[in-house]
């Protein structure tokens, strides 16, 4: 039995720990977020350029799908001169259901125009002395690859609640980093964050300025850029009325989440998404050939390969029942299972290098697969949980018993976050990310 809580106060705080997840919690009403969304209709980085439809075809039926998410997803720590927009999208027919395909992602992502040669400020041709060492090329070196601001201009309006920015400015409540609170007051100075992957946020001008030998080495294994346009054209992205019936909109806030370390695990497995799974067991699969004493191992393998996974996914949700997104990009994803293919996969990177973590995340199995685009590894950016589907289906008339089933969807985004081909300098374009679902079980 895990220790009764004290009267204290003080062992009371002392209990509750921060990791470095943030999650997303839904809401009705606007929140400062005004981008990301659960349900609803997306909306792009550029209204006059919208994805080719064919992007959100459930591949399965051929049909369009409705979006489940829309995340605003810049990281100027990690892409200093990106615009990122994040969409998940999923197919409302069941018969696709758990089949590879009826859920899609996009990653939509603008890179900057690099400064010609003619906007940049011609260099001194004197010898610097010590006193100039500040004006050297290599003094915003370490902004550049640890954390450097971005220098496309936004507004506050349009920051990403779940970025792994260090600032706490108050208009940016959500913009957050592993040792802030993102609702503190705005502080004079912040410790540049640690990058595990420092090749990424070497941008253009930098790259010119430093020795040929490192620059190369911080384009290890990326492609050579491409200047020509995408070969296959785009398919017209459709009026929303030849769209099948949106799920309802909601804003989204955030939070890092908080733990209790003296809450109990549930000795049965809770209810998630209205579903109870501690009735879903063995003992209901109906009459049988096997004995007893056979129906019982059955049922002790099952309860240890099965449910010890689960009931870790469950005992976590718990703490905080009302979170629909969990996000940590380059973290790793708590799994749902560990006997389905998503779940027997690595999700280690540069950033986490366990065998296995506190999120039952085994590092054992096949890694995602890379970026199609680039070839670049792709890493974890968020996922899903039950409560969006509680959310999103709780006024739907057209769902009734037959809503969604899985129990997570996991997104995995290429490393680099590489632009599509043929659409650098400053136009939008998308390139379709990995999703991994986890779905419900017959139990």
């Amino acid at each position: 039995m895990p220790p009764q809580d004290s009267d204290s106060s003080d062992d009371g705080l002392d209990s509750f720990t921060t990791t470095n997840v943030l999650l997303g919690y839904a809401s009705k009403e606007p929140t400062d977020d005004t981008i990301s969304q659960l349900g609803g209709q997306p909306v792009w980085l550029d209204s006059s350029s919208p994805p080719s439809a064919s992007l959100a075809k459930c591949k399965i039926c051929n049909d369009f799908m409705v979006l489940l998410l829309q995340l605003h997803g810049d990281l100027p720590e990690y892409f200093p001169d990106h615009e990122r927009r994040l969409f998940i999208f999923a197919c409302r027919r069941k018969t696709c259901w758990k089949k590879k395909g009826c859920v899609r992602a996009i990653r939509s992502v603008r890179v900057s125009k690099p400064p010609t040669s003619a906007e940049r400020k011609p260099e001194s041709p004197t010898k610097p002395n010590e006193a100039d060492l500040s004006s050297s090329p290599f003094n915003g070196l370490g902004n550049s690859l640890f954390g450097g601001t971005s220098p496309t201009p936004s507004s506050s309006a349009k920051l990403n609640p779940f970025s792994m920015s260090n600032s706490s400015d108050p208009a940016k409540p959500f913009a957050s980093s592993f040792v802030a609170n993102p609702f503190a007051p705005k502080s004079t100075s912040s410790p540049p964050a640690k990058n595990s992957n420092p090749q990424i946020q070497i941008n253009d001008e930098v790259k010119d300025d430093l020795p040929a030998t490192f620059a190369s080495k911080a384009r290890i294994s990326s492609p050579p850029p491409s200047t020509s346009t995408p070969a296959a054209s785009k398919e017209p992205w459709p009026p929303t009325s030849a769209l099948p019936k949106a799920y309802p909109k909601f804003h989204l806030d955030a939070d890092y989440e908080s733990l209790d370390a003296t809450a109990p695990s549930s000795s049965s497995i809770p209810s998630l998404n209205g579903i109870n799974h501690q009735a879903m067991n063995i003992d209901d699969a109906g009459p049988s050939s096997s004995t007893k004493a056979e129906a019982e191992d059955d049922k002790e393998a099952f309860e240890s390969e099965l449910n010890k996974t689960f009931q870790h996914f469950a005992d976590r949700l718990a703490q905080n029942p009302e979170q629909v997104l969990r996000y940590e990009f380059r973290g790793l994803p708590l799994l749902y299972s560990k006997t389905d293919e998503v779940g027997k996969m690595s999700f280690a990177n540069a950033k986490v290098k366990t065998t296995v973590s506190a999120s039952g995340s085994s590092s054992g199995g096949k890694k995602m697969p890379r970026c199609e685009n680039c070839t670049a590894e792709r890493v974890f950016e968020l996922q899903l949980t039950p409560h969006a589907i509680a959310e999103l289906e709780e006024d739907d008339e057209d769902v009734g018993l037959d809503g969604m089933d899985w129990g997570t969807i996991i997104l995995g985004v290429c490393g680099r976050d590489c632009a599509e081909r043929g659409f650098d300098g400053g136009v939008v374009g998308y390139v379709e990310e990995w999703v991994g679902v986890q779905w419900e079980e017959a139990r």
